[in-house]
């Protein structure tokens, strides 16, 4: 049986790599770390005067947003 599914490796392993590269965006995605530095990134950017308030504010939303489990 394993003589008929060889010629499916490949396919199995970019399927494989598809699912880690998935898996270790959500996980960089809810990391509060992540979080915190994308934060203070918009607040020197604002403080910079590379975003308006109203910019800063919805880049702010998202990063919180993407933290909140089940609000998608």
């Amino acid at each position: 049986m394993g003589l008929f599914t060889w010629p499916l490796a490949p396919v199995r392993g970019v399927i494989r790599l598809g699912e880690l590269l998935r898996d270790e965006a959500e996980r960089k995605m809810s990391d509060p770390t992540v979080a915190r530095r994308e934060l203070e990134e918009i607040e020197a950017a604002q403080a910079a005067g590379e975003l308006t308030e109203e910019e800063a504010s919805e880049a702010m939303t998202e990063v919180l947003q993407r933290m909140m489990p089940g609000e998608e």
